[in-house]
């Protein structure tokens, strides 16, 4: 099946640099394409994330840690880690945390000194540990760069960070520039192995490779029902090679049975939306197009699910990762509470064809338009 990706803008690529700049978007237009895939081999359950001699190869489907931060019940410490163990153990090594995720980084030193001392050393180079560095909007001096990641390396008891990805919450302020310089510059000394960008949007990131900065992919919010990142990021990330790493792409839970033909209007008739997770991404079903909406949206999923003997929520991380652009897509995982590891293995395994592809996609464009009611991917966070 042909991939189609709309034109919303021209960009004049060289060899070294984008110049600028980014023509009028037809913000009213959507581009929902996806391809058809193989049957799923080993190769395709990870993907190489690279940017000049720069790469990290990762685990498609990643365990989102930001469950251990607090909000999702009570994290025991050995049982998140023994947890960490079998999700490795199933092939799912790659783990994504943050500096503010409450003991993520810490957990994951843990869970990789248990890997060196209890798994042979071909194993502990498929592990890969992302994090993030969210700081506040203050003068990004080389010392306070370094100084600052220098925490997470010590947190996650490693001499070279896997992946620093990068969020800044003020575009008005050009620091971003200054930190993304000087953590390439900390890359080129080995205490990172790759940098990358979270929630910046597309605007941003054409600013950012004008500057020659390495990074290899951006952590943009990407699911079913917002599909902002297909409109505008993914036609840059391919033409200068940037991965998206996916996150929200089940929702906090929401694309799942659970929630299938439920009315959480009325007290206590259907699910709790008692997570952080869920509360966020009803609000994006609420800028959708409502509950009743998304009801029909899940039926439509169920359908395609029912058809190939998985879960709603293995059927709506494949939708994404077959979507143009798309490295990898998180998936949370409450380490000790429960697990997901047989919903995330069948995704590698799943092939949606022609059909299925048309009729999640024609499900999805029943709601409003997210880039017209949002803005671009990250614009969430800094209104």
């Amino acid at each position: 099946m042909a991939t189609v990706v709309s034109h919303h803008y021209s960009l004049f690529f060289t060899a070294t640099c984008f110049k600028s700049s980014i023509g009028t978007t037809r913000r009213g237009s959507r581009a929902n394409s996806v391809r058809c895939c193989s049957v799923s081999t080993a190769e395709n359950q990870s993907v190489k994330l690279s940017s000049g001699n720069d790469s990290l190869d990762i685990c498609r489907v990643l365990n989102g840690m930001w469950q251990t931060s607090g909000g999702w019940g009570r994290i025991d410490r050995d049982d998140a880690v023994d947890a960490m163990l079998r999700y490795a153990d199933a092939g799912l090594s790659t783990f994504d945390m943050a500096d503010h995720y409450g003991p993520a980084e810490d957990l994951y030193g843990i869970f990789i000194n248990r890997v060196r001392r209890e798994r042979p050393p071909e194993f502990l180079e498929k592990v890969r540990g992302l994090t993030k560095w969210v700081p506040p909007p203050v003068k990004m001096t080389r010392s306070f760069v370094s100084d600052s990641i220098n925490v997470s390396r010590k947190r996650m008891d490693v001499d070279s960070l896997d992946m620093l990805q990068f969020h800044w919450w003020d575009y008005s302020n050009p620091g971003y520039i200054d930190a993304l310089k000087h953590l390439t510059d900390l890359k080129d000394e080995g205490k990172i192995k790759t940098v990358a960008l979270t929630n910046f949007d597309t605007e941003r990131l054409q600013i950012i490779l004008e500057n020659e900065i390495p990074v290899v992919s951006n952590q943009v919010q990407h699911s079913i029902v917002d599909m902002r990142p297909q409109q505008r990021m993914a036609e840059l990330c391919q033409l200068s090679g940037v991965k998206l790493i996916t996150y929200g792409t089940v929702m906090g839970g929401l694309l799942s049975e659970k929630f299938l033909d439920t009315n959480i209007s009325i007290p206590f008739a259907g699910p709790a939306l008692n997570t952080p997770s869920l509360q966020k991404y009803k609000r994006m079903i609420d800028a959708w197009g409502g509950w009743g909406l998304f009801q029909g949206l899940l039926r439509t999923l169920k359908q395609v699910a029912n058809k190939h003997g998985v879960s709603i929520p293995t059927v709506a991380v494949k939708y994404i990762l077959d979507q143009p652009a798309v490295g990898g897509s998180m998936v949370g995982v409450r380490l000790g509470l429960s697990d997901h590891i047989q919903d995330c293995n069948a995704i590698f395994s799943l092939v949606l064809d022609e059909d299925d592809v048309n009729s999640i996609r024609e499900a999805s464009a029943k709601g409003k338009d997210l880039l017209n009611v949002i803005g671009d991917c990250g614009d969430e966070y800094r209104r």
